[in-house]
C-alpha cells in the first residue's frame, strides 16, 4: 500500500494558490465584468431601501410633518418596491453568470490536471499512490467548484455592499457611522485567530481523504486476495483507523465553524446596542432625527449580513485554498513532464536494436543494469531470461523511455532514442504485458485506443492474427461487445488474446512480450505461440519469459544475472556452454 504513514501539513506558502486561478478566469473576463455590473445595480437597489424609508419617516410621517396628500408616500413606496424587485431579479442573473464562469473555469482546471497526469513520467508516478492522484483530480477540483458556485457568487456582492453601506452611513451621519464601525477590529481579530487553525486542519483533512481514496481503490482492486487470505478483519481495522482520524478532523472543523458564527452575532448585536445608545442621546438632545437612526439601524444590520455571510463562507475559502495548493503542488512538477513531440521525427524503423554500455538505477547509486551491451538484427527474435530482479523488465521500460539511462546509449537503427520524439518511438514499439488492462468500452475501442488511423478492417485482421476472433464470433455483438471495468467478464486467456490483437493492430517495428503467457492455460498459450510465429516474421521480437520451453525457437537468448548480461546465444549454444542458462533449464526440466 503506497501511502504516507504520517500526515503533515504542507510548508506554509507566501501566497495562496487561489490567486493562481486568475489566469483561468481571464478568458471569461466578460462574464466577470457583466456580473460586477449587475452586482453594482443590486447593491444600489438595496442601499436605497433604508434611505427611502428615512425620507418617509422624517419628511412625511414624523409629528408636525404630515402632508395633506399621500401621493409622495405612495410614490416613495412604489420606489421602495421597485428597488426590492430589481435587487431580486438581478441577483438571479448575477448568480447564473458566476455559475457559468465557475463551470467554464473548472472545466479547464480539470482538463489541465488530467493532461498533467497523462504526461507525468514513471519515476514521478511511482511516488504517488492512485488515491492521491484521484483526490487531486476529483475531490480537490470539486472543492474549487464550491468556491465558484457558492463563494464567488456572493463574495463580490458582499464586498461591494460593505463598501456601499459604509459610504451611505458616512454621507448621512459620519459621527454615527464611526460608532457603528467600532466593532470592526473585533471582527478582524476573530477571523485572524480562527484562520490559522482552519487552514491547518483542512490540510490534514485533504491528505486523509486522499489516503482513504487510495486505500479503498487498492483494496477493491485486490479484493480477491483479501478474501482468499481472509484478511477482511485486518483491512477493516486499517480502514477504521483512517476513518476515525478523518472523523476527528471533521469534528474539529465543525467546532471551529460553530464558534465563528455565534461570535459574529454577538459582535453584531454589540454594534447595534452602541448605535442605539448613542442615537438615543442624539434624539433627546434634538441633534438626530428618528428616520436617520432607523436608517442606521437598518444599515448596521445589513452591514453585518455580508460579514456573517463571509464568515460562514470562510471555511469554504480556506478549503478551496488548500485544494488549490494541492492541485498546484501537482501541476508545479512540470520540469520533467514528458513532451511527446519534442525531438526529431523518427522514420519507420527496420528493427535494429542496440544497447551500448547501458547503466541504469531507479535510485542514485543502486544500479539495476550494469554495463549491458547487445545487438538485435531486424527481424530477429530474442528472449530475455533470468531470476526475478535481474533487470529483464527494466530493459523494456528503458526502450520505451519510461525512464532515461544514466550511462551509455540505446540505439534503434543506429539512432539514439533520446534524440527523437516519444510519440514516434512508442508508436513503433508494441508491448503485451502479463497483467492485461482493458478499459471500459467496446472490444473495438479497446483495440483502437483512440487511434483513428486503425479502421475496423485492421481490427478484424488483428483479431484474426491473434486468434481472438474464435471467441469473439460467439458474442452476440462481436467487436461492439461492451467490456466491463478491467475486462472482468472475460477469462485471463481471452483478455490476453485481446491484448495481442491490440499490439498487432499497430503493425509495430518492434514487438515485445513481457511474461505474456505466464497466467494462461495451455490451449491459449498454443494459440499465442502460433500468433507470435506470424508476427515475428514481420518485425523484431523481444520476449521476456520464465518458462524456457516457450523461447527455445528464439534466434538469441539474453541471460541476465544481477543486472549484468551474463550470457548470449541460441538455445543450443547456451546449453552447450553449461553456464547459467543451462542451470536454469535443468532446474525447470530436471524431471
Amino acid at each position: 500500500m503506497n501511502q504516507d504513514k504520517t500526515v503533515k501539513p504542507h510548508a506554509k506558502r507566501k501566497h495562496s494558490s487561489i490567486w493562481r486561478l486568475l489566469p483561468y478566469i481571464k478568458p471569461h473576463l466578460s462574464l466577470l465584468l457583466a456580473s460586477i455590473v449587475l452586482v453594482i445595480f443590486v447593491n444600489a437597489a438595496e442601499l436605497l431601501q433604508p434611505y427611502i424609508l428615512q425620507i418617509i419617516i422624517d419628511d412625511h410621517l414624523r409629528l408636525g410633518a404630515m402632508t395633506e396628500t399621500l401621493t409622495p408616500i405612495i410614490w416613495l413606496g412604489l420606489a421602495y418596491l421597485g428597488c426590492v424587485a430589481t435587487s431580486s431579479l438581478l441577483q438571479v442573473g448575477q448568480a447564473l453568470l458566476m455559475a457559468k464562469l465557475g463551470q467554464n473555469t473548472l472545466m479547464q482546471i480539470r482538463r489541465e490536471v488530467f493532461r498533467h497526469i497523462l504526461h507525468m513520467p514513471m519515476k514521478i508516478l511511482d511516488r504517488y499512490s492512485s488515491g492521491r492522484l484521484i483526490t487531486r483530480a476529483t475531490n480537490d477540483v470539486e472543492t474549487l467548484n464550491e468556491l465558484f458556485a457558492e463563494v464567488m457568487v456572493n463574495l463580490i456582492r458582499d464586498v461591494l455592499l460593505l463598501i456601499g453601506i459604509a459610504v451611505m452611513m458616512l454621507i448621512i451621519d459620519w459621527q454615527l457611522a464611526l460608532v457603528a464601525f467600532v466593532t470592526t477590529p473585533l471582527i478582524a481579530l476573530v477571523t485572524i485567530l480562527i484562520r490559522t487553525k482552519l487552514r491547518k486542519n483542512f490540510v490534514v483533512l485533504k491528505q486523509l481523504i486522499g489516503m482513504i481514496n487510495g486505500f479503498v481503490a487498492e483494496n477493491i482492486a485486490g479484493m480477491r486476495l483479501v478474501q482468499i487470505f481472509c484478511r477482511e478483519k485486518a483491512k477493516m481495522k486499517e480502514f477504521d483507523q483512517l476513518n476515525d482520524d478523518y472523523c476527528k478532523r471533521t469534528l474539529i472543523q465543525i467546532k471551529l465553524n460553530s464558534v465563528m458564527r455565534p461570535m459574529m452575532e454577538v459582535i453584531n448585536n454589540l454594534g447595534i446596542v452602541l448605535l442605539i445608545w448613542f442615537g438615543l442621546r442624539g434624539l433627546t438632545e434634538g441633534t438626530l432625527q428618528i428616520g436617520v437612526l432607523y436608517a442606521f439601524t437598518s444599515y448596521i444590520r445589513r452591514f453585518f449580513e455580508p460579514i456573517n455571510d463571509l464568515a460562514e463562507k470562510y471555511s469554504s475559502i480556506q478549503s478551496a485554498a488548500v485544494s488549490a495548493d494541492r492541485i498546484y503542488e501537482l501541476l508545479d512538477q512540470n520540469e520533467e513532464l514528458e513532451d511527446l513531440e519534442d525531438g526529431k521525427p523518427l522514420p519507420a524503423l527496420n528493427g535494429h536494436v542496440e544497447f551500448k554500455n547501458v547503466w541504469f538505477a531507479y535510485e542514485e547509486g543502486e544500479w539495476v543494469l550494469r554495463d549491458v551491451s547487445f545487438v538485435l538484427e531486424p527481424g530477429q527474435s530474442a528472449a530475455i531470461v533470468g531470476a526475478t530482479g535481474a533487470g529483464k523488465s527494466t530493459i523494456i521500460s528503458l526502450m520505451l523511455r519510461f525512464y532515461d539511462i544514466q550511462k551509455g546509449s540505446i540505439l534503434l537503427d543506429g539512432m539514439d532514442i533520446r534524440e527523437h520524439k516519444l510519440s514516434d518511438l512508442r508508436r513503433q514499439i508494441a508491448i503485451v504485458l502479463q497483467d492485461v488492462f482493458l478499459f471500459s468500452g467496446s472490444i473495438a475501442e479497446n483495440i483502437r485506443l483512440g487511434d483513428d488511423q486503425i479502421d475496423d478492417d485492421q481490427i478484424a485482421e488483428a483479431l484474426k492474427m491473434s486468434y481472438a476472433d474464435a471467441f469473439i464470433r460467439r458474442l452476440s455483438k462481436r467487436m461492439s461487445t461492451r467490456v466491463t471495468e478491467r475486462g472482468s467478464t472475460f477469462s485471463a486467456g481471452q483478455r490476453q488474446l485481446l491484448s495481442f490483437a491490440r499490439a498487432i493492430a499497430r503493425k509495430p517495428s518492434i514487438f515485445i512480450l513481457d511474461e505474456a503467457t505466464a497466467n494462461i492455460d495451455t490451449e491459449t498459450e498454443q494459440l499465442i505461440q502460433q500468433s507470435i510465429e506470424q508476427v515475428t516474421s514481420q518485425c523484431t521480437t523481444i520476449i521476456i519469459a520464465h518458462r524456457l520451453s516457450t523461447i527455445r525457437h528464439c534466434d538469441q537468448i539474453l541471460v541476465m544475472h544481477d543486472g549484468k548480461l551474463s550470457e548470449i546465444g541460441s538455445h543450443e549454444q547456451l546449453l552447450a556452454r553449461h553456464g547459467r542458462y543451462a542451470e536454469l533449464y535443468k532446474a525447470q526440466f530436471s524431471d
